[in-house]
């Protein structure tokens, strides 16, 4: 029953009037010992002026402990700030009682109010003890009776430093479920083996499976600020080998209003182990470029164009206009950006295809800057529909690039992609003819043509992390195409301010490569993300190796065979530089490709892909047929030539 009670009623505080009452019936009690220790642990004394005098220091208290508010504070939750309270409490009691006795005494009136002036320094030092004491013991008693009778989460906290000891108040205060803190992990020597507020702090390398079961800990909490992802990654593959759950805290700068609140405790995410640099939106640069400007964004419901959005929403532009042909996710934009306050933008539904229709749109709002994030990106689906393919990623953006020219757009900005470097699939290659197409137009217009390439996006749509936890929520198994398989993975918010930072520094005609850092085996990903879940490799969930897809590489290339590149002021962002293609017939070539596409003979339209894109080999793939065709032309002119 005891237990039922404090599970279901543990968010409830005991009323601020019975604490009053309570804290009134000490003082009085109190005042009553100070007359014992006084007259030395006996009743020799004049019983009948004290209890006179007792409903007076009733009265009295009630009027000190209202005047301050020490009654209002939540009893289990005392902590410095309750005990100061109490201590001016019982101070202005003290200064009341004094000033009635000395105005007694001065008037001659009101004889029973003479108090000794050693009882009134007793009651004063016995109020301060016993009153502070009385909360920090019904304190611990909630929390010892809760752990004992309770289903209590017993927690350790990694890092035994301030922050590690501000997460440690924060479970300890949190009345929203049953947590204990039963130790502090830490790697400096100097704190393992002492106690930090009663709880000892241990070696890492104590942290065992018996450790855990002697224990009894469900949960191991990272509050270390500021850690770097490699070694948050060592730790964390250190930790899921054990049945526990891993959680960390967020960033001190989400906190809410400053403190941490356990809410905001959650479980490790993939994202918090393969997450980068934190973004800075106080960019002076992109603040200067973006000021004042009408900013187009094509794709703006994807999900880079959104982010791009978002960040672009922080500084002080002109007028968004938003262009997508997805109309639920435009409109969930449009209300979050409501929601924001944020009113200076128009959400178009609309497809880049439709020469006419973003014509009229270019006419209407006369934008300074576009950023072309609209494309077809998945890798498979578009080796099974070239020819979509191609209207968007080719077609649609050689219109925009066109266009953007026509209209007097000072900059052009469009997002590539790795798979756009010595490409294998179709995909690749349309997004690298659209980068051919752009670089040719910088030399016949006033409009600053800039490309920008990077790899994957974590949680992007169609990446293989939502994918992975969708497997995982089916209780698997995960489908990975190849054990060696590797890609490179940036988070959707830096990718996004990477593309908006190079589109400001841009002179026009550049391809800026952006720095992924280390590439990913993903077959590894999938083990680290079926722990961090809570379950085993292959016990709970296995890997099924499904084979490459078609058009699918190994290892994904930032650059190609004939590219170098120059460092940049950002150090996340390089210049490619690649040999100059001739532009009059690569133009001529898009030109054809356009026309071949209208047929919708997907050989065709592919081998003329391959024309225009001479590194273009296909891989795993019914056009892998073309290149051996190709090949063997090749070989017919080199004999007739030798």
């Amino acid at each position: 029953m005891i237990k039922n009670y404090l599970l279901n009623n543990s968010h409830k505080h005991a009323s601020k009037w019975l604490v009053l009452a309570i804290d009134v019936f000490i003082v009085i009690f109190n005042f009553f010992l100070a007359y014992v220790i006084r007259f030395g642990i006996t009743l020799d004394f004049d019983t009948t002026h004290m209890f006179y005098q007792l409903p007076i220091m009733a009265v009295l208290s009630t009027l000190s402990f209202l005047l301050i508010g020490s009654y209002k504070g939540v009893v289990r939750h005392t902590g410095i700030r309750d005990a100061y309270n109490l201590f001016i409490s019982v101070t202005v009691l003290i200064a009341l009682t004094s000033f009635l006795m000395m105005l007694s005494r001065s008037l001659l009136v009101y004889e029973q109010m003479n108090i000794p002036v050693s009882i009134i320094c007793i009651h004063y030092m016995l109020n301060i003890i016993v009153l502070t004491t009385s909360r920090l013991i019904f304190k611990y008693c909630y929390y010892y009776v809760k752990s004992k009778i309770g289903e209590v989460s017993r927690i350790l906290i990694y890092g035994a430093g301030d922050s590690g000891l501000i997460t440690q108040a924060a479970i300890t205060n949190d009345s929203t479920r049953s947590l204990t803190v039963v130790g502090f992990i830490d790697d400096n020597p100097q704190k393992i083996g002492k106690t930090i507020n009663g709880i000892k702090v241990y070696s890492s390398n104590a942290i065992s499976q018996k450790f855990i079961d002697r224990n009894n800990v469900n949960e191991i909490v990272v509050s270390i600020p500021h850690i770097d992802k490699k070694r948050l990654s060592e730790i964390s593959d250190n930790l899921l080998k054990l049945p526990v759950k891993v959680k960390i805290i967020p960033a001190v700068n989400d906190w809410i209003d400053g403190k941490l609140n356990v809410s905001q405790i959650k479980e490790i995410q993939i994202e918090d182990l393969l997450e980068r640099a934190p973004i800075n939106m106080e960019n002076q640069n992109i603040k200067r470029e973006l000021h004042d400007k009408i900013i187009m964004i094509t794709g703006a419901a994807g999900s880079i164009g959104s982010e791009i959005v978002r960040q672009a929403s922080y500084y002080s532009y002109k007028h968004l206009v938003l262009i997508d042909q997805a109309e639920s996710p435009l409109y969930d934009l449009q209300q979050e950006l409501l929601s924001k306050g944020i009113t200076n933008f128009t959400p178009i539904v609309a497809d880049i295809r439709d020469h006419q229709r973003i014509e009229t749109i270019f006419d209407k709002y006369r934008p300074n800057m576009v950023f072309h994030a609209a494309a077809y990106k998945h890798v498979p689906l578009m080796e099974a529909n070239p020819s979509e393919a191609i209207k968007i990623n080719v077609l649609g953006t050689r219109k925009l690039a066109d266009l953007s020219s026509e209209f007097g757009v000072d900059k052009f900005v469009f997002v590539s992609t790795d798979k756009a470097v010595n490409p294998t699939n179709v995909m690749g290659a349309t997004k690298r003819v659209a980068e051919m197409y752009i670089k040719c137009l910088q030399g016949t217009s006033k409009t600053k043509y800039i490309t920008t390439r990077f790899g994957n996006v974590l949680g992007s749509n169609g990446s293989v992390i939502p994918l992975f936890k969708k497997q995982i929520q089916k209780g698997g198994p995960l489908t990975v195409t190849h054990k060696d398989v590797t890609r490179f993975f940036m988070t959707i918010p830096e990718a996004s301010q990477l593309v908006i930072e190079a589109g400001t520094m841009g002179n026009g005609g550049e391809i800026f490569i952006f720095d992924m850092g280390e590439s990913v085996k993903i077959f590894d990903l999938a083990k680290k993300m079926i722990r961090l879940s809570g379950l085993s490799y292959p016990n709970d969930i296995d890997i099924e190796i499904t084979g490459l897809r078609p058009g699918e590489k190994l290892y994904e290339e930032l650059l190609a065979d004939t590219e170098n590149t120059l460092p940049t002021y950002h150090k996340k962002i390089m210049i490619s530089k690649f040999d100059d293609s001739d532009c009059s017939l690569v133009r001529d070539k898009i030109d054809d490709l356009c026309i071949m596409n209208l047929l919708n003979q997907d050989h065709q339209i592919v081998g003329k892909l391959k024309e225009i894109v001479p590194e273009f080999i296909s891989n795993n793939s019914t056009f892998e047929s073309i290149d051996k065709i190709n090949m063997k032309n090749e070989k017919e002119i080199e004999k007739v030539l030798v």
